[in-house]
């Protein structure tokens, strides 16, 4: 189901994956596993699917091959809220592949104000590698939260009779084996005390650094995204790494060790090597909104601009060498994927070098009042699922109708179509607008069973919907 927001974060596999493979997924099991969460838009799903499988060939060919099989871009054309970013981002979790999201309209070419659009491939390299750096700390965690005990441990129990403290004037007689004994067994108690989490309340004292200087952005013919410095990285040799003491609660304290026991164990460099290379061989960008930047030939004005952000965006499409902070990263392989609703132009109005760049061409489905009452309840993120188990937790129990369901899915079709189209995100705003009061007043509710049906939708949405310009506002 199209969602109405998105974050550029590391997207997590998709379990369909782990338990399959990708390389054993068909074009026809991929549009399945598609599916379970967007509904209809075959012919989209058909195609992204093809696009992934053929990267799964690709890997399979002779190396001086592969090299020459450069990935189908696809144009997809429709309206907002029918579900062209999440097919994007659903595809990017079953391919577990660097995502990133980026609209158009923000970039503008050099003279104009925006942003440089090569920091679209430095912005996917940063996911990249986070999304690397995640997978590493997995596959540590049991380790790192081991090592992050022990440290803790010292801290509650911080003299071990192995190691008595002593001066210079006095030396003590090393610990007898009773003694060593002894505290072993205490020390094993206390990390029995901790694991169950009977000490988290206890507070102990930790070395942590001082916060470094704020990051210094250098200007650059490239663009600001160009050069990220931060003065920390630059000047610990020289001015040393200040340490302050802060007290904390053992739980906290625990945490903040096995981040900092994950960091000395995972080895950035191979990390960052292995994120240049996913992000060369499976990224995947979305561009949104490419319809804004088709102006063509104006000669003055805006038009330029957006003619010049065309011809920006095409060498990354055609494939060029991006240099990120991490190093340098071929854009030839990556997937780009191009959304726009093209209502008052047309793909032809694109400049024909990037008309060239998108050789497959979707027009996706105008959704029905039937795929609004399926994108309601069948998907696994389905909002009628969200807004039961959010009211849950004050105890709420809806239940919906299936006549509740059809009158939803036919007051979201009217405003559709008496007002802006804006897809299935029109649901996102009839929710909202009839589940308020219930929402409102469900720490307080007497009565908790509460039955979402054609009467309830009707009284709480008929006069919103039959007055126009107050549906405009609130709808």
């Amino acid at each position: 189901m199209p969602v109405s927001t998105m974050s550029n974060r590391p997207l997590e596999k998709d379990p369909e994956v782990s338990r399959q493979g990708l390389d054993s997924m068909t074009p026809r099991q991929i549009v399945d596993a598609l599916d379970k969460y967007v509904v209809g838009q075959r012919k989209a799903k058909r195609a992204v699917a093809v696009a992934l499988r053929n990267r799964v060939r690709r890997q399979k060919l002779r190396p001086e091959m592969a090299e020459e099989i450069q990935p189908k871009n696809i144009l997809m054309i429709g309206t907002t809220g029918v579900g062209k970013t999440e097919i994007a981002r659903r595809l990017a979790r079953l391919a577990n592949s660097p995502f990133l999201k980026v609209e158009a309209s923000k970039f503008t070419e050099i003279g104009y104000v925006g942003r440089d659009v090569e920091a679209i491939i430095r912005d996917l390299v940063d996911i990249s590698v986070e999304m690397i750096r995640q997978e590493k700390a997995v596959e540590i965690t049991d380790k790192a939260v081991s090592h992050a005990e022990e440290r803790l441990l010292d801290l509650l129990l911080p003299l071990a009779p192995e190691q008595p403290e002593t001066s210079q004037q006095e030396q003590k007689p090393p610990a007898t084996p009773k003694k060593v004994g002894k505290f072993s067994q205490t020390r094993a108690k206390l990390r029995l005390q901790l694991q169950k989490g009977k000490l988290d309340r206890r507070t102990v004292e930790l070395e942590i650094p001082e916060r470094g200087f704020p990051a210094l952005e250098i200007i650059t013919s490239q663009g600001i995204e160009e050069m990220d410095i931060n003065i920390k990285d630059l000047l610990p040799g020289i001015l040393g790494t200040k340490k302050q003491k802060r007290k904390m609660q053992v739980e906290e304290a625990l945490e903040y060790l096995i981040m900092e026991e994950e960091s000395k164990l995972i080895d950035m460099d191979q990390v960052t090597r292995e994120a240049l290379d996913r992000v060369e061989e499976s990224g995947i960008v979305f561009i949104d909104e490419i319809d804004k930047i088709s102006g063509r030939e104006a000669g003055h004005g805006p038009e330029v601009s957006r003619e010049g952000v065309q011809r920006d965006i095409l060498p990354i499409l055609e494939g060029t060498t991006v240099n990120s902070r991490y190093g340098l990263v071929r854009t030839d392989h990556i997937l780009f994927i191009a959304a726009g609703a093209f209502h008052v132009s047309k793909p032809s109005d694109l400049i024909p070098e990037l008309q060239g760049r998108f050789p497959v061409r979707v027009e996706m489905d105008f959704l029905t009042r039937e795929d609004f009452v399926r994108i309601l309840q069948e998907p696994k993120n389905a909002l009628v699922k969200h807004y039961r188990e959010l009211l849950a937790t004050e105890g709420v129990r809806l239940k919906f109708m299936k006549s509740g369901i059809q009158e939803i899915a036919h007051f979201a079709s009217i405003v559709n179509e008496n007002t802006e189209n804006i897809g299935a995100r029109r649901l996102h705003t009839i929710m909202e607008a009839l589940l308020e009061d219930i929402s409102f007043d469900a720490p307080n509710l007497k009565k908790k069973h509460i039955t979402i049906d054609a009467k309830y939708v009707k009284n709480q949405l008929a006069g919103i919907v039959e007055d126009q310009d107050l549906s405009r506002y609130i709808l």
